[in-house]
């Protein structure tokens, strides 16, 4: 005996999404890209053993203003991967799982990954000195 009136459950017309889960979802993305970045910046320095020519290829790709904004979107994905990491400290030493904490350090992570990227740009750029 199915019930056709109820949903499945989560169903997407009924689910509201919170901050821990979508902190969760952007942490695991971060974490992928963040490791296919490290991955092409050694094969990148190592193109140096090519030859001079095919790095000079890359680093100008990387000045160009969809390097920039490419650079600029590896660095929040950083940014946000690390900040997400120490709520992941600090949980593994059984703090901040009450509701409330849980929603303002997931509201502190992403709002700080913006932060911290533009501060490393700003410093990047030269503004601070």
């Amino acid at each position: 005996m199915k019930n056709k009136e109820n949903p499945l459950s989560p169903h997407i017309q009924i689910y509201s999404w919170h901050i821990s889960s979508l902190v969760s979802i952007v942490h695991r993305i971060t974490g992928v890209i963040n490791i296919i970045t490290l991955t092409l910046i050694c094969l990148w320095i190592s193109t140096i053993l090519l030859g001079t020519e095919n790095y000079e290829i890359i680093r100008n790709f990387l000045i160009s203003f969809f390097g920039k904004f490419l650079i600029i979107g590896i660095t929040w994905s950083f940014s946000f991967q690390i900040l997400s990491e120490i709520r992941h400290l600090f949980w593994d030493f059984g703090y901040g799982f009450d509701l409330k904490i849980s929603k303002l350090t997931g509201a502190l992570v992403i709002l700080g990954s913006f932060i911290l990227t533009l501060i490393i740009y700003f410093l990047g750029t030269g503004l601070f000195e």
